[in-house]
């Protein structure tokens, strides 16, 4: 690479989109330098799914307790203000370790805010100009806020990862991931829980017979459901906070959640400067992930793709980049087979071709009702379900999951998805026993 620039490559951002390839192509010998105005890791590790999981965790335990019943002499409940602790535990020393791991391999990590200067520099804090061959943009998403007014009396999804007390009656807007796995986090903890969805439907990407279940258990348990509801302001009556909705409904609540998703970080960036293109979805890259500006590429979640928003698609991307940088690549970006899941109780996670697009091409869908077999019923799981996809030739091309083992269940089917094995190699693929994996592969 050219050597009259500061860095072979620069990444503007720390999240999966960067350090997962950053720091390898850094130990090959490249220069590479990495910008970040915040927590080094970006939003996964500090404020999104590593806190997630760590307080659902708790989550799962409460639920599973209170089946199991009689078999256990205590039912647990859950410590909301121990278990945010024991998340911060946990998360705390996320930056330092990926600091090290950049630092070790051979990058330079610059703190600040990064603007474009020209296609080959850019401006950290309005002081210093950096300077590289390639730029890589991944600045990934931040949380869309409703302009409306009161907005500033919303919180977002890390305010929500913070609350050391739990309110007692909480209202979230928006029916999408965060939506639908901190209502589920907050009811299981004990606090009154109202969903205000603009449609009539939640969590849209996935299955829909399976998401209605998890709503009606949630229902069960007392979180109430407001549908088709346009949300026109915030309002504090020094009593309670008033959310006003559909011309003349106003809900009183303790605390708001702003749910209503995720957009392209890309404030302040000057991507208009330089020319790139973009618009409400993320950044226009290719299939090298290269903008329209040749030496300026793109990763990660701020990108605007057919791919789901998942950190998986980032790793991947990040992956790519660094082989492509390296020389170890040139060949276009070939994604695998990337699942999605969400983390409510239970989770729904899926893989490959969906149900809706099974049943659109004719293929057939063999069904499976996991609350059945023996192994869910160890913890006494009353919704579990399982839905494969085959093809034509009898190769499993998709699955989508419904049960407290979802996420497990569809990782053990990845290498049957992508790689197409047929049946005899599937059959030749025997998981421990027992476990999940085997009993995923079982009905493979």
């Amino acid at each position: 690479m050219a050597t009259n620039y500061d860095f072979d490559v620069l990444y503007i951002g720390t999240g999966h989109g960067t350090f997962d390839g950053a720091a390898p192509l850094a130990a090959t010998g490249v220069s590479v330098g990495v910008i970040e105005s915040g927590l080094i890791g970006g939003t996964c590790p500090n404020r999104g799914c590593n806190a997630k999981i760590t307080l659902d965790e708790a989550v799962k335990m409460s639920r599973e307790g209170a089946r199991l019943g009689e078999v256990l002499h205590h039912h647990p409940t859950i410590n909301w203000s121990a278990n945010v602790a024991h998340k911060q535990e946990i998360i705390d020393p996320l930056p330092t370790g990926l600091t090290a791991k950049l630092e070790n391999a051979g990058a330079t990590i610059i703190k600040g805010h990064a603007q474009f200067k020209n296609s080959h520099t850019v401006t950290v804090d309005g002081k210093r100009d950096v300077t590289a061959e390639n730029i890589v943009i991944a600045t990934g998403l931040k949380p869309h806020r409703l302009a409306i007014p009161g907005t500033e009396l919303a919180h977002d999804s890390e305010d929500f990862l913070n609350l050391a007390q739990l309110p007692k009656h909480l209202t979230i807007i928006g029916g999408g991931y965060i939506g639908m796995e901190f209502a589920t986090m907050a009811n299981e903890a004990g606090a009154k829980v109202t969903v205000i969805v603009r449609g009539d439907q939640v969590l849209r990407k996935f299955h829909q017979p399976f998401v209605k279940q998890v709503v009606a258990d949630l229902e069960k348990r007392g979180v109430t459901f407001i549908y088709n509801a346009t949300v026109q302001a915030f309002e504090d009556d020094g009593a309670n906070l008033l959310v006003h909705y559909n011309d003349d409904e106003q809900l009183p609540t303790d605390w708001i959640l702003d749910a209503t998703g995720r957009i392209p970080n890309l404030d302040g960036l000057g991507l208009e400067q330089v020319g790139v293109a973009y618009d409400e979805a993320g950044v226009h890259v290719n299939d090298y992930l290269q903008t329209n500006v040749p030496n300026i590429y793109a990763s990660g979640d701020v990108i605007k793709s057919d791919q789901p928003k998942v950190t998986p698609a980032a790793y991947f991307e990040s992956k790519y980049l660094m082989q492509r940088f390296s020389g170890q690549s040139d060949a276009p970006i070939d994604f695998p087979v990337i699942p999605t899941v969400v983390f409510t109780s239970p989770r729904i996670a899926q893989a490959g071709v969906s149900v809706e697009a099974a049943e659109q091409r004719g293929l057939p869908v063999a069904e499976t009702d996991l609350a059945d077999y023996w192994y869910y019923q160890i913890d006494k799981e009353p919704l579990a379900y399982s839905k494969q996809v085959h093809d034509q030739d009898g190769h499993l091309v998709g699955v989508t999951e419904m049960s407290d083992q979802a996420e497990d269940a569809v990782n053990a089917l990845l290498p049957a998805i992508e790689f197409k094995m047929s049946r005899e190699q599937v059959g030749r693929l025997i998981g421990l026993f027992p476990s999940i994996g085997y009993a995923a592969w079982h009905r493979a």
